[in-house]
């Protein structure tokens, strides 16, 4: 069985008197394609923002391979290799997806705020910022100010974005939300093709996706862990149908 690479024990959020996770245990193995699904309150994004470090665990452990990390600050968990995307974009509003992903691929090289010296003197930075656009479908709008972006192509900065700080560990928080029909093919092919020495946990409502994508699954229900299994397995639990879907005697249809 392939290596864990991000773990949680017990873990627990409260909000005053509401526990928004209630001792959440949950394995991230190497290369994994894995699901974080449940219905809107289910602890979902509470979830991975303790994970992240957003939030503070009020219990539990959070280890990232092998290595406790339950009390760094967010940035520190990147710099070990835990990158996430969030539901709403984040993104530099006038620079250009070359620009931005020119500083994020210099800043993870050491070099800083030298960043648009690097585009031009650093072939390095250069390469793998122009790779990152061809990979997400950026390339034709590389020159374009990100406020000027279709929905779509934005939420595709925002995965290069997390590439180019070379994760060995991903958190996708829903990273077709909001997005218009029409753009979300090229998207969903985009995560599919992340690379697979990444492993990825993914929060989504889009059962076509979760389904086409997980290789596991995790049901959260009211900040706790229903089950977990296979797609499959998923699929065909009563429980999920009945509590998750809200109806008990019809299929999970993918």
């Amino acid at each position: 069985m392939s290596e864990v690479v991000l773990s949680c024990q017990g873990l627990v959020k409260r909000f005053g008197g509401i526990v928004a996770t209630n001792d959440v245990s949950l394995e991230l193995r190497r290369g994994a394609r894995h699901a974080l699904i449940g219905p809107n309150g289910a602890g979902k994004t509470t979830l991975i923002n303790l994970l992240t470090g957003v939030l503070d665990a009020t219990a539990g452990r959070i280890a990232l391979e092998g290595q406790d990390i339950t009390q760094l600050a967010p940035h520190q968990r990147v710099r070990r290799g835990m990158v996430r995307t969030f539901q709403i974009n984040q993104l530099f509003a006038t620079m250009t997806p070359l620009e931005t992903l020119g500083l994020v691929v210099s800043q993870q090289r050491g070099l800083g705020t030298r960043w648009w010296r690097s585009l031009g003197s650093d072939r390095g930075v250069a390469e793998r910022a122009q790779q990152l656009l061809e990979q997400f479908h950026l390339a034709e709008v590389a020159n374009q100010q990100t406020e000027h972006l279709a929905y779509g192509k934005r939420r595709l900065l925002e995965i290069a974005i997390a590439l180019a700080c070379e994760p060995r560990v991903l958190l996708l928080d829903e990273p077709v939300a909001g997005v218009p029909a029409g753009e979300r093919e090229e998207l969903l092919q985009t995560v599919a093709a992340l690379p697979a020495e990444v492993s990825v946990l993914l929060i989504e409502h889009d059962m076509d996706l979760v389904f086409s994508f997980a290789d596991r699954m995790t049901v959260l229900v009211n900040g706790a862990v229903l089950t977990e299994g296979s797609p499959d397995e998923i699929a065909a639990n009563p429980q999920v149908k009945a509590v998750y879907l809200g109806y008990e005697n019809e299929a999970i249809h993918v």
